[in-house]
């Protein structure tokens, strides 16, 4: 079955009431699907980098996870991006701290 339905303008895709402003917020959403890459293959690369420093802790006879560690990443985040920052910083942590 195909679909029928008719091919939204750019105003309308935008929510824009100007093809001037159409455009600004087309190319700036391409710009910010650009910077959702780039920031997934950062949390990806920090995940890895986080496994191997979980994984010498490990060996070396040491806890999984570092709690005065994590409440540094915290006090980070929060102190450059406020509340929402906290939250950021524990999703960060929790993709980081891998599987039990």
């Amino acid at each position: 079955m195909t679909s029928t339905a008719p091919t939204r303008t750019a105003t309308e895709q935008t929510g824009a009431h100007t093809e001037e402003a159409a455009s600004l917020i087309g190319g700036a959403r391409a710009r910010i699907d650009s910077l959702d890459d780039r920031i997934i293959g950062l949390v990806q690369e920090r995940m890895a980098v986080s496994a191997v420093i979980q994984e010498a802790r490990i060996t070396s006879g040491g806890r999984r996870v570092n709690l005065s560690r994590e409440m540094d990443v915290l006090g980070h985040y929060s102190g450059a991006l406020g509340k929402p920052g906290t939250a950021l910083a524990m999703t960060l942590l929790e993709l980081c701290r891998g599987r039990v």
